[in-house]
């Protein structure tokens, strides 16, 4: 994996010498789990507590680029001390594809920052199912009308007085020409260089870009299809582009997706930055391996594998992720659990935001005061400096109302309603998605140590980590493979449990219980079973 390493100092307590160390320990924490380094970013005398730092704002935008995939910091306090910066950057930073790890911290981040992303990736959410219904309705009444409702009007389209759509008739033969050139089997990066070394512009006079280009190629609108929300109108809005040639259009586009697909959708190992190897503790990391029959097998493995220097043995991907989830979701079906979470969190908001308190209570001390000069010019004492320290007063009292709404702006408050709207949308989330297994690992999980018989599994919101018993000695696959990876059983099926005696489960076997088949596999110590698909 491509890590970039990420140092800081601030100018109160801390020397130059101190960038040398953090970048010293960072190095050897990414080879000793296997990480190539790609870049270094290095703030000189600039404090975590705020976001203005040139490196660290430089590498929040070469994220994009997806030139790396790790930031290691020497401790996540160099990333940043405001909590909600950080959770708001990571976020940015994860749809990017990159995750922030900490050199000398054996968990990469702290459970309250973990859920605190995740909430406010969810907070929004929620605000949109609050809002949805208070506001669809006058909306839902302008779509069926095929007026604008306050969306990026598209190119080649102005609004008139009345909010309807009409073409623009400067720019509407860009779009035509556009679409014939592109059904004609020119290129997309073709027709980008032509415009834009003639000076054609797209929206607000920036140059065309593949993005775009893609996203006006794609929009029905130009064949008259008004679209908002549920609610679609067929000639709703004047068309440019004949059906003809959209679809024409459409297919190619397609054609190219599939062809360009072929080759790229890596594999997502959504364990990465959390799975750790039992016997050394260092990071185990996603590969994969072609057998002699063409058969692609995933897996993680210990980093130090490679090297000789730990024998633990790979796990199939899917095993251990499907595993982990499994354990996730049935803690998130617990109605019990559900609330104890949500009370930890709310406790770690109110010990996080100590400015609005602290700005509270100046407001309350600065009203008392100004109660007491009403008081005093109620009972005849005005002069000139009651007058005075009237006005001053009241003018304080503006101001700290003004920090306080400041400061609710830039952090939204979450309440117990809003963490467990969160929480139950995670536990209804449809697993089979892989954004959604993100998400739950993401959000729920803080650390996995694997040993052969267990995996030690640590969640963000308590601290006594969790026991998973996976037999004495996984199954290996050895086949053809120069590989040795640990997998789930080969197994067979059955059409009744009642062929095995109660508490005992024959080995490498799905059974069925009220019509739900079951993976079980037998060790001396213990049982696992678990959910599969339907068979």
């Amino acid at each position: 994996m491509r890590a970039v390493i990420y140092a800081r100092y601030s100018s109160d307590n801390q020397r130059e010498e101190s960038i040398e160390g953090q970048i010293r320990e960072n190095t050897a924490f990414a080879e000793k789990n296997g990480l190539r380094i790609v870049g270094h970013y290095i703030d000189r005398a600039f404090s975590a507590k705020s976001d203005e730092r040139p490196e660290f704002q430089r590498m929040i935008k070469d994220s994009a680029k997806r030139g790396f995939d790790l930031i290691i910091v020497w401790k996540l306090d160099r990333f940043s001390r405001n909590r909600h910066d950080s959770a708001i950057y990571k976020a940015m930073l994860k749809k990017n594809g990159v995750r922030v790890v900490s050199a000398t911290e054996a968990i990469s981040e702290g459970a309250e920052g973990i859920l605190l992303e995740s909430l406010l990736e969810g907070l929004a959410e929620y605000y949109s199912a609050d809002l949805a219904e208070k506001i669809t309705r006058g909306m839902t009444e302008n779509a069926l009308k095929c007026k604008y409702n306050g969306s990026v009007v598209p190119y080649g389209y102005v609004i008139d007085a009345e909010k309807n759509y009409q073409i623009d008739p400067a720019v509407s033969p860009i779009v035509i020409d556009v679409f014939n050139r592109y059904a004609a089997g020119e290129s997309i990066t073709d027709i980008i260089n032509d415009f834009n070394g003639r000076g054609v512009r797209y929206s607000k006079g920036k140059p065309f870009t593949k993005s775009s280009m893609n996203r006006m190629l794609q929009n029905r609108i130009y064949i008259g299809e008004y679209h908002f929300s549920d609610v679609v109108v067929p000639n709703g809005v004047p068309a440019m582009i004949s059906p003809d040639v959209f679809e024409r259009v459409s297919k190619r586009m397609e054609s190219n997706k599939r062809a360009s697909a072929k080759g790229k959708a890596p594999e997502r190992y959504i364990l990465t930055t959390k799975l750790f190897c039992g016997k050394c503790k260092t990071m185990m990391v996603g590969d994969s391996a072609q057998k002699k029959n063409g058969a692609i097998y995933r897996y993680y493995k210990c980093a130090t594998a490679k090297k000789h220097q730990c024998d633990k043995k790979a796990v199939r991907k899917e095993w251990i992720e499907d595993l982990v989830i499994e354990r996730v979701m049935r803690i998130l079906k617990d109605t019990e659990t559900l609330n104890k979470i949500a009370d930890s969190i709310m406790e770690l908001m109110k010990e996080d935001n100590t400015l609005i308190p602290a700005l509270e209570a100046q407001l309350k001390e600065v009203q008392k005061s100004l109660d007491n000069v009403m008081k005093a010019i109620e009972m005849g004492v005005i002069t000139r400096s009651t007058k005075s320290r009237l006005e001053e007063l009241e003018a304080e009292e503006e101001r700290i109302k003004h920090s306080i709404l400041e400061e609710e702006v830039k952090r939204p408050t979450l309440t117990k309603e809003h963490i467990l709207f969160i929480l139950e949308r995670f536990s209804n989330l449809d697993v089979s998605i892989t954004k959604n297994r993100e998400r739950l690992i993401d959000g729920l999980v803080k650390s996995i140590l694997l040993y052969d018989d267990k995996l030690i599994i640590t969640f963000t919101f308590k601290d006594e980590p969790l026991a998973v018993p996976t037999g004495e000695e996984l199954d290996r696959i050895e086949n053809s493979s120069d590989i040795k990876m640990t997998a789930s059983p080969q197994t067979k099926k059955t059409t009744s449990l009642g062929a095995y005696p109660k508490g005992q489960f024959c080995k490498n076997t799905v059974y069925l219980e009220r019509d739900m088949p079951y993976f079980a596999f037998v060790s001396t110590k213990a049982v696992l079973a678990r959910k599969i698909d339907k068979v």
